[in-house]
This record gives structure tokens, C-alpha cells and sequence, in this order.
């Protein structure tokens, strides 16, 4: 699972006789957290507490997103995802040897597989002559052996061959089962730009489980069905963005808005890249960003803070730290000088999106740009009131500050209503950002917003699942501290300050627009 966007952090509040009264940062609460970092360099953020009494959320981070990745290996984060639930020597098999013998197997097929694509058909691709390199359809003889092949080594594995389960060496769910067995659920993970998390939620005396499952697949993950699996990772791309009506637009959009970062591509990958990564470039990336010196774990509920140390040193401390620490990533994003538009026709209503390159999360002018989308959107903001309510063009208008580890952006969208047209939700955008660059926003605007933005926030925190994923994502975004420092950064925000990042970054030529139209005849 993917979310489009990562979470921010706001101030806090307390609910007073019906209304919203802004805490004061020196009083507002801060989230207790014990830190645990073992030599191995692995980091631990613990947070004891007895809200939900019983039970545990525990799971870890690894600061890895598709920003980390290149051309040729766009999604392989995203595929580790898939990987880290096939198991290890111990789960996932009933015959370690044979599985791993196997999966020699196949990586051998395949690799004579990629070959050929990567020449015979790739020339005759550029030549013109097929229309897809990686489509079975256009296999030479060659090509429709190999294939052949690799299929019956993956369906001997999984027991689906001529010889039946006699040959299956894959146990299918065994990660899921130890855990469901246990009482355990939500077992879940998300990949995004910037980091790849694992979730759980475990009855608090089987805390001591979850450390040696999560230790035992970090020490000993197998990349069982690294073939097979992607058939399943190309069905999500084709759910989530092929079969949507803007989907390969908005990845479009994407490439176009980003013209230099690791942003530009999508964290699913490109299909082409899905078929052409190897087990030997998949095994080098684990070595490299599922270290313990790049991971951080997270255990929030009820539990025993110096037994769950205990677990955590005797399972966790087994992991080798490694020998190649993650490079940095260096390609910052180019200045833009031009405005930039796509016009996409298709099966849609027709609407608007509305692109400017900000600032990284963490910087100092995130905290005003953030308030700023706060003030335009909801019912009573800016966006609903003057394009929904008092224009009546617009079914729906948003607005989005999505700062990101290594860079950010602001976005407007909306969908039109009636009559209107996508040019008319422009104009009334540009109307709307020129009264928030020209004038300041009320104190009683503001006050209003902030409050709102700390009741959110507050709530975010409420559940151990919750704060689990808040500490994950702002641990390996900024620092988990962010959490406990953002309410104090987001009250000082000033309505001049709104006003100035207004100026600063909505320029014409820091804008990407799209517009989305009703294709003749859909």
C-alpha cells in the first residue's frame, strides 16, 4: 500500500465548554518516547503506555523509498515490500535446500530470459518490428522455452506441477499464520518516496514473538517467488494506475513536475523495469538500505519497557550491520524557469491540477505553506467557499503542501461543476492566490485553522497503530522529535509569514498545469 502523501505534524489543543482553545506550546503534550540503539547500529523508539491495555503496534522502518532508486531499478522498494512477507529458511518452507535450489533454478532461467529481451528483442522493438519486448506474444522460439521453463520450475515450487505437492517447497501465508495463530493482526507495510514501513498489532505477551519474527526476516529474508511475484506487483500497478481513468496521466504529470530527482518516477516503477531488475541487484539493495544502521524500530502499548529491551537486544542484536552504508542522495531538483501544461483527454470530469515547487519537510517556510493549505481547504475554507459555494463552478477544490524528504510541492486541484470549464477553475485559483498574496489573512481566520490543524494532529496520536506510523514516518523523514517540536513551529506561524511564502514561491514560472477533459464520445 502506498499513500500519496506523508503526514505532517501540528500543535495541540483542549477542548473547552464546545470550543477549540489553543494550548500554549510550553503546556502542550508531548509524547514520551525511550530510545534504544544497539551496537549493531539498529535504532529502537519505544513508547510504553496502557490506552489500549494488552496490546502491542510494533514494527519497523527502513529509510528507503523509491527516491533512492535509478533508471533500470525504478520499484524495487516498493517490490521488497512484496518480498519481506515470502519468509525466511525457518518460515515459508518445508524443504530450505530444495527451496534454495529451486530458486538457483529460476534465477538462472531468468537471467538467460533477460538477455535475450534485453538484445534480440529490444532490437527488434527500435527496429519497429513488435510493439512490446517484454510481451509473451512476440517471444521468439527461444524465448517461448526459456519461458516455459521458468514457469514449470515456479510451479514445481509451489506444488502445482505434474508432480503435485510431492515437489512444493513453499509453506504459501506461513509469515501470516505464525502471527494470526499468535492472536496477531493488521500485519500490513506501505512503501513511499522516502521510506518502506512493516506493521503489526500483537497481544502484549507476544511481544517477544514479534522480535524474533522481524530479526529472523531481517537476518534471513528469502527472496522466495522473486519471479512469480512480479505478475502480482505488475496486477497492483494495472489496479491502481493503468485501470483508473488518470492514473498514466498523472504519472505523466509527475515525470513533466519533477525534472531532475528521484521524484520523477513512480513508486510502483516503470513496467519495464518491473520485468528487468535481477535477484544479484535486488540482493545488493537489501545489503544496502535493510541494514540495521538504516532501520529504526517502533513499539507503542502496553508493555514492560525493560522486557521488551531484553527481546529486542537478545533477537535483534544477531543482524550484521553491514558493509556499504547507503549512498546520499545528491541530484537536488533544478530550478524551474517556465511555466509547464498538460492537456489529457480521456474518461474523466473534466478538472484542474495546479503544480509549484516548494520546500523539503523540515524546512522553515514547510510550517507556513502547510497553515496555507490549511486556510484553502475543508467546508469552511477558502477553496469550498469561493469556488464551490459562492462561484458555483467547482464540485470539489483542494489544496495540497506535500513536503517531502529531499524536496516538496504545492498543489491545487479541482473538478469542475455544471458549465464550467477547466480555464474557469484556473482564474478563479489565480483570483484566490492573489488575495492571500495581496492582503493578510484575520487573526480569527487563522486562530480558527490552527486549532483545527492541532485537533487532527492530536487525534493522530491517539491510537498505538496511529502514533506507530507518525514516529516511523517522522523518524526517517526529519527526526522523531518532530513530533513533540512541530506544535510550537506550526503556533508561530504569522499571517505575514503565510503571505510571503505566498509571493515567494506562486510564481508563474514555478507552475505545472494540468487539465483534465472529457475525451468526444466517452
Amino acid at each position: 500500500m502506498m499513500p500519496p502523501r506523508q503526514a505532517r505534524f501540528g500543535c495541540l489543543l483542549v477542548l473547552v465548554t464546545g470550543l477549540f482553545v489553543a494550548i500554549q506550546p510550553a503546556t502542550a503534550q508531548q509524547v514520551a518516547v525511550e530510545e534504544l540503539t544497539l551496537p549493531n547500529g539498529m535504532q529502537f523508539l519505544l513508547v510504553p503506555r496502557t490506552d489500549q491495555p494488552n496490546v502491542v503496534s510494533a514494527g519497523w522502518v527502513a529509510k528507503v523509498g523509491s527516491v533512492n532508486e535509478r533508471p533500470g531499478i525504478t520499484g524495487i522498494s516498493h517490490f521488497f515490500e512484496h518480498m519481506m512477507f515470502k519468509g525466511t529458511d525457518t518460515i515459508g518452507t518445508r524443504d530450505a535446500k530444495r527451496d534454495a535450489e529451486f530458486r538457483t533454478e529460476q534465477r538462472l532461467v531468468r537471467e538467460a530470459l533477460n538477455q535475450m529481451v534485453w538484445t534480440e528483442q529490444y532490437d527488434r522493438f527500435l527496429k519497429g518490428e513488435i510493439d512490446d519486448p517484454w510481451d509473451p506474444a512476440n517471444d521468439t522460439q527461444g524465448l517461448r522455452v526459456l519461458r516455459g521453463k521458468l514457469d514449470a520450475l515456479i510451479k514445481s515450487q509451489q506444488g502445482r506441477g505434474d508432480d503435485g505437492a510431492a515437489t512444493a517447497t513453499i509453506v504459501k501465508d506461513e509469515f501470516d499464520q505464525v502471527y494470526t495463530k499468535a492472536g496477531g493482526s493488521g500485519m500490513n507495510a506501505f512503501t513511499s518516496f522516502d521510506l518502506t514501513c512493516y506493521f503489526i498489532t500483537v497481544p502484549a505477551n507476544k511481544l517477544e514473538l514479534w522480535a524474533w519474527m522481524e530479526s529472523d526476516r531481517l537476518h534471513d529474508s528469502v527472496f522466495r517467488e522473486f519471479y512469480s511475484e512480479r505478475d502480482v506487483v505488475h496486477e497492483e500497478r494495472r489496479l491502481r494506475t493503468d485501470s483508473t481513468p488518470t492514473g498514466r496521466f498523472q504519472e505523466q504529470f509527475d515525470s513533466m513536475f519533477w525534472a531532475s530527482c528521484g521524484y520523477s518516477w513512480p513508486v510502483i516503477g516503470w513496467p519495464s523495469d518491473l520485468n528487468s531488475y535481477t535477484e544479484a541487484q535486488a540482493q545488493e539493495y537489501w545489503n544496502t538500505y535493510y541494514r540495521p544502521g538504516n532501520l529504526v524500530g517502533v513499539v507503542v502499548g502496553d508493555f514492560d519497557a525493560a522486557a521488551a529491551k531484553d527481546f529486542i537486544t537478545r533477537y535483534f542484536s544477531r543482524l550484521s550491520p553491514g558493509e556499504k552504508a547507503p549512498p546520499p542522495v545528491v541530484t537536488l531538483e533544478v530550478d524551474q524557469l517556465a511555466e509547464q501544461r498538460m492537456n489529457a483527454e480521456g474518461d474523466f470530469p473534466p478538472s484542474v491540477e495546479i503544480r509549484y515547487h516548494t520546500v523539503p519537510g523540515g524546512h522553515v517556510d514547510s510550517y507556513p505553506l502547510d497553515m496555507l493549505a490549511e486556510i484553502l481547504n475543508e467546508r469552511t475554507g477558502r477553496l469550498y467557499r469561493g469556488l464551490v459555494e459562492e462561484r458555483g463552478i467547482a464540485s470539489s477544490a483542494q489544496a495540497a503542501s506535500d513536503t517531502r524528504k529531499y524536496a516538496g510541492l504545492f498543489a491545487f486541484e479541482a473538478e469542475t461543476r455544471g458549465e464550467a470549464t477547466p480555464e474557469a477553475l484556473e482564474a478563479a485559483w489565480y483570483e484566490e492566490l492573489a488575495q492571500l498574496q495581496s492582503g493578510e489573512i484575520p487573526e480569527r481566520e487563522l486562530r480558527k485553522v490552527k486549532n483545527r490543524v492541532a485537533a487532527g494532529n492530536y487525534r493522530r496520536l491517539e491510537s498505538n497503530m496511529s502514533l506507530l506510523v507518525q514516529l516511523a514516518v517522522a523518524e526517517a523523514t526529519l527526526d522523531w522529535k518532530e513530533i513533540n517540536d512541530g506544535p510550537r513551529k506550526y503556533e508561530a506561524v504569522t499571517a505575514a509569514d503565510i503571505q510571503r511564502v505566498a509571493n515567494e514561491y506562486f510564481s508563474p514560472t514555478n507552475r505545472s498545469v494540468a487539465t483534465f477533459r472529457r475525451k468526444a464520445g466517452e
